[in-house]
């Protein structure tokens, strides 16, 4: 009764914002925008946490003008705050996608690939096992607590009903977009190079050695020194994912500082 009334007392119109930022960090974030989790999850999910905001955090309330037209656009506003959040999120394990894809290329597992049930779509299986390492490294370390609790954390710099977006935000998404390419680049260097380096040796010995089938000893060479590497690097891997884990709370950090309205 107590939560119904809370709820009554911020008014109708601050419930649903709070609850859409919420549903939009949903579509977009990793482990909570899966397809395989069913859609009711996701909206009862959104819907108890918007039930906790509204009644625990201190909400301004909005002046609508009495339009639904005025409604509907700052409706958008809210689902775009949550979709932006969570873009951040999805960009870090999209980082974690394409160092897999580099690191199949190289060692030759680049003509296999594995059907995902999920997104239905044909993925490198280095890519694979990547991202089911990086999202079990990420609950384990709470990562998709700090998802909720910079959602939380939101209403501090953007009120309901208030986000600017303006040039700076599109530079700092576009900046975390680029970044993508350099952490995955980052991940995959030293297979990459061990491999560059085999390449090398392999070419030398064809030159030396023209009798010898390159190809033949080339190809099970490097998917022996790449499996080989990847198992040596898994624990400095477990050990970038906390640091990615971090980046990403500094990158949400800088965007909301982004959707603040201008004073």
């Amino acid at each position: 009764m107590d939560i119904l009334t809370g709820i009554i007392s911020n008014g109708f119109e601050v419930f649903l914002m709070v609850f859409v930022r919420m549903t939009g960090l949903f579509v977009t974030a990793p482990i909570f925008g899966r397809r395989n989790l069913p859609t009711q999850v996701k909206i009862g999910f959104a819907f108890f946490n918007a039930v906790i905001l509204s009644n625990t955090i201190p909400l301004e309330k909005v002046e609508t003008g009495g339009g639904i037209l005025t409604l509907a656009v700052l409706v958008a506003k809210e689902f775009l705050v949550g979709v932006v959040i969570g873009y951040v999120a999805y960009m870090i394990f999209s980082s974690i996608y394409l160092a897999g894809q580099l690191i199949d290329m190289q060692i030759g597992f680049g003509i296999v690939s594995v059907l995902d049930p999920v997104s239905n779509i044909q993925l490198p299986v280095t890519s694979n096992f990547y991202y089911i390492l990086c999202m079990l490294v990420f609950m384990i370390i709470k990562g998709h607590h700090a998802l909720i609790k910079a959602l939380y954390d939101s209403y501090e710099f953007v009120p309901l009903g208030k986000a600017a977006f303006s040039d700076v935000l599109l530079g700092d998404v576009l900046k975390i977009f680029a970044n993508t390419f350099v952490i995955s680049f980052k991940i995959s260097a030293p297979i990459i190079a061990a491999i560059l380096i085999v390449d090398v040796a392999l070419g030398v010995i064809s030159k030396s050695i023209p009798q010898m089938n390159v190809f033949i000893v080339g190809m099970p060479l490097k998917l022996l020194i790449g499996i080989g590497l990847l198992i040596f690097t898994l624990p400095a891997f477990v050990s970038m994912i906390e640091n990615l884990t971090s980046l990403m709370s500094s990158d949400i950090l800088d965007i909301l500082k982004d959707l603040v309205p201008d004073k």
